[in-house]
């Protein structure tokens, strides 16, 4: 009878995944607001955003949610509807009414493997981190050494940015290294990449590799007595736009492909910088048709329903403000007060927007839908 036990507690501990149930205990804190007095829901958001921020200290995130949301009890509650308890328990320590403000410190155990789920549900589409590290020319035999920045990348992430896209520039914050974002991408394992997307809350990443061949040298002979005047420089970049399919939760490529560019200088390093400055002209409109492409395809249709709309000079006002919020494509008047409203990203985000307008309150969201009150 114990032999039989103990068979089945073995099978039981050999084939537990790795990392499941995992549980890191941690002390953090979260601050709020304290509106028209109302100390009961500032604490609440307060201990909310303690708790997001355990599970950001778990995973080990680069960019903060608060970066884009401000309200985290709508936090809480995609959590607690899409991923469950990641916060399986926590303790408040202390806790201080500062006057405008209410401040908890809480000490929280969360389990690893949800809080991934957790941040991922909160990564955004039209977040994009670029990790385009440039191979310096090899002067001698031993290790790679990367450039953290370069022409190609800073031009990249500035066209991006006028485009409205938020872009983080992961190669400068050390969190990822070269080599093994290099080897992931030889074996086609998304580890390194999934790693990416949880700490830089991006559901779009850019990968790529830079080297460098000089052609011709200054000076070297080309052929029938032609001395070549400048460096010649070729400027090699091969590269991928990973994405996550927001259907399935698997990653996806999006487009990967090779492009170089050449430039002529006196010197190298001249040279090289025209080279990636020629590159990046080829590269850069590749690069934007892609993403906006991915983007659209991400958008779905959010039922906006607002009480207690009567007239139509309210309707009007309130179709306005919803037509003026980032990344929203179109609003459809569907009745009194019911919007249907095509937005690419997390309902969470639009009810976000919605309320930092200041004239709303959040009634009820869904995935699909979102229930307001107006303040005339």
């Amino acid at each position: 009878m114990w032999k039989t036990i103990l068979f089945f507690l073995l099978i039981i501990v050999v084939y537990i995944p790795d990392g499941i149930c995992e549980e890191k205990c941690v002390n953090t804190e979260g601050e709020a607001v304290i509106v028209n007095n109302d100390i009961p829901s500032a604490k609440m958001e307060a201990i909310a955003r303690a708790k997001w921020s355990a599970i950001e200290q778990v995973v080990g995130t680069q960019v903060k949610a608060e970066s884009f949301v401000q309200n985290f009890t709508l936090v809480e509650d995609v959590i607690k509807t899409q991923v469950g308890g990641a916060v399986k328990r926590f303790q408040i320590l202390n806790q201080e009414d500062k006057t405008d403000t209410y401040l908890v410190k809480i000490k929280a155990c969360v389990e690893s493997s949800k809080a991934k789920e957790a941040v991922s549900t909160l990564a955004l589409n039209n977040s994009i981190a670029v990790f385009i590290p440039a191979r310096k020319p090899r002067v001698a035999k031993g290790e790679d050494e990367y450039e953290e920045t370069n022409i190609l990348s800073e031009t990249l992430i500035g066209k991006l940015t006028e485009q409205d896209y938020t872009v983080v520039d992961v190669a400068p914050t050390q969190a990822i290294d070269a080599a093994e974002i290099e080897r992931a991408v030889k074996t086609g394992s998304t580890l390194a990449v999934r790693s990416m997307m949880y700490k830089f809350l991006s559901n779009v990443i850019i990968i790529g590799k830079i080297n460098y061949t000089v052609s011709t040298k200054k000076g070297e002979d080309v052929g029938y007595g032609i001395v070549m005047p400048f460096n010649n420089v070729t400027v090699r970049l091969t590269y991928r736009i990973v994405a996550k399919n927001n259907k399935t939760g698997n990653m996806e490529i999006l487009t990967a492909g090779t492009e170089q560019g050449k430039g002529l200088a006196n010197n190298i390093e001249d040279a090289t910088a025209e080279g990636l400055k020629d590159l990046a002209e080829k590269l850069t409109p590749v690069i934007l048709d892609r993403v906006a492409q991915y983007i659209e395809g991400n958008v779905k249709k959010v039922r906006i329903k607002v009480a207690d709309v009567t007239d139509l000079d309210t309707n009007m006002d309130i179709k306005g403000i919803l037509q003026n919020i980032i990344w929203v494509t179109e609003v459809e008047e569907k009745g009194m007060g019911e919007f249907i409203v095509s937005y690419p990203e997390n309902t969470l985000y639009l009810a976000n927007s919605i309320r930092q307008k200041g004239r709303f309150n959040i009634v009820n969201f869904t995935p699909y839908s979102i229930t307001l009150r107006y303040q005339r």
